[in-house]
């Protein structure tokens, strides 16, 4: 195959490339095939007619376009992957020459991967993190866990805050009922800010058999435009006042809240490790962003094409709608339930593409600078893990992936493992007055 490629700018040139006249007759013959069981020539049964009388009454050039679509797309791969260049989105190819019995000469104009010039992605400082856990934060997490085993214990008293209220009550907005503004046998929580600003407020300090007109306005910015900013009063019953009793911090507590300890002194351990290893996650977690937008900020990239950004917007949008019906949830319902639609959806997954497209391409120069491979087991792990993940047979999540695609994932992770494991934790003090020193010598 004869191939040149020509670059015309940072991220675009042209390519040349032949399609030789075997494919070419190989083309023509599968798309002769395609047409045939249509065919009717005078003389000949439909479908009947040999490829010699087809040329001979309509002409080999008819079957130039369909035999040009059918070979085009594997001789262009084949170009690219002989060029060496790492194309993106869809190239614009116009026919060169196109003669009987000639190889074809195709050229088309290619958008291509900007270059990415690597600057210090090891030894990147990152804020210190803390993942230490204080006796206040098991305290916290029991009192947590008191709150929700509480019981609900009738009061005579008038309520407070804090208290559960079981009420009635009905809306008007200038002597009008409005949607939603009834219920009957509402249990409500004093102080839990579930209604509008002001209505539990006014509830405190009454008790059951009280009536109350509560009078409120509804924000300005209130989801009912109809509503906004207007105000609404609420004839309010009260029918019972609850207080809220918390259980007893003790052996039977801890048991009750979790059958793995039997005394409060376990259970507070519990908590602790839970609380270590939650602290250790998010920590590394925020390593990891740290230590990448650094790798990234320092390196070079040249201009990214539009196709990268549009094509990490087909995929994020793809992900995004495909875990949504993995849900049960189809794209117009997802649009339904969430007031937007497919416009408004990819504007904003639109925001941080390019961000997510250059951390991408610095983490693929990691993986060539690095020489990083997936080994047969971590391919293998991936098809499982996959596999457990979507609820799927192994065999058809491998045949969904190619080779490329697993060592792309595998090969990318591992840099983001050696970027991670390489940083250096450094007091957020220092690096404010590091970051100081920069701008300084900046200007």
């Amino acid at each position: 195959m004869s191939v040149k490629w020509e670059k015309t700018g940072k991220t675009a040139g042209e390519l040349t490339f032949d399609i030789s006249q075997d494919e070419v007759n190989l083309g023509l013959n599968q798309a002769f095939r395609r047409i045939k069981k249509n065919l009717r020539v005078p003389g000949f049964r439909k479908g009947h007619v040999s490829r010699v009388i087809f040329d001979q009454y309509y002409g080999e050039e008819s079957l130039y376009e369909d035999a040009l679509n059918l070979v085009l797309p594997n001789a262009y791969s084949a170009a690219v992957k002989e060029t060496g260049i790492a194309a993106v989105g869809q190239p614009q190819i116009q026919p060169v020459s196109m003669d009987k019995g000639k190889d074809w000469t195709m050229k088309a104009i290619v958008s291509v991967e900007p270059e990415v010039k690597l600057g210090e992605y090891k030894g990147i400082e990152v804020p210190k993190q803390s993942t230490r856990v204080y006796a206040k934060d098991v305290d916290a997490e029991l009192d947590k866990k008191r709150e929700q085993n509480a019981e609900l214990i009738l009061k005579k008293d008038k309520a407070e805050k804090g208290d559960t209220v079981t009420i009635d009550y009905k809306g008007t907005v200038d002597g009008k009922e409005f949607d939603g503004g009834s219920a009957e046998d509402y249990q409500l929580e004093l102080g839990s800010k579930t209604f509008i600003p002001g209505f539990e407020d006014q509830l405190i300090g009454h008790k059951a058999g009280d009536e109350v007109d509560v009078v409120v306005t509804f924000p300005e910015d209130y989801g009912a435009k109809d509503l906004a900013g207007k105000e609404a009063h609420f004839a309010t019953k009260l029918h019972e006042v609850k207080a809220k009793q918390l259980p007893k911090l003790d052996d039977e507590f801890a048991k009750d809240v979790d059958d793995s300890v039997d005394t409060l002194d376990e259970l507070k351990e519990k908590i602790k490790k839970d609380l270590k290893e939650q602290r250790e996650a998010a920590a590394k977690d925020e390593i990891q962003a740290a230590a990448v937008e650094g790798a990234v900020n320092n390196a070079k990239i040249d201009e990214i094409p539009d196709a990268m950004i549009q094509e990490d917007v087909d995929t994020q949008m793809n992900q995004y709608l495909g875990n949504m019906q993995r849900q049960g949830i189809d794209p117009q319902t997802y649009y339904k339930l969430t007031n937007t639609n497919e416009q408004q959806l990819r504007a904003q997954i639109s925001q941080d593409a390019e961000e997510r497209v250059k951390t991408n391409l610095v983490l693929e120069a990691i993986v060539k600078a690095e020489k990083l491979e997936a080994t047969e087991d971590e391919k293998n792990k991936e098809i499982k893990d996959l596999a457990a993940e979507y609820k799927m047979d192994e065999k058809t999540v491998r045949s969904t992936l190619t080779d490329d695609m697993l060592n792309h994932d595998i090969t990318v992770r591992k840099a983001v493992d050696l970027v991670t494991d390489n940083a250096k934790q450094v007091a957020k003090a220092k690096l404010k007055d590091e970051n100081k020193d920069d701008e300084k010598s900046d200007k």
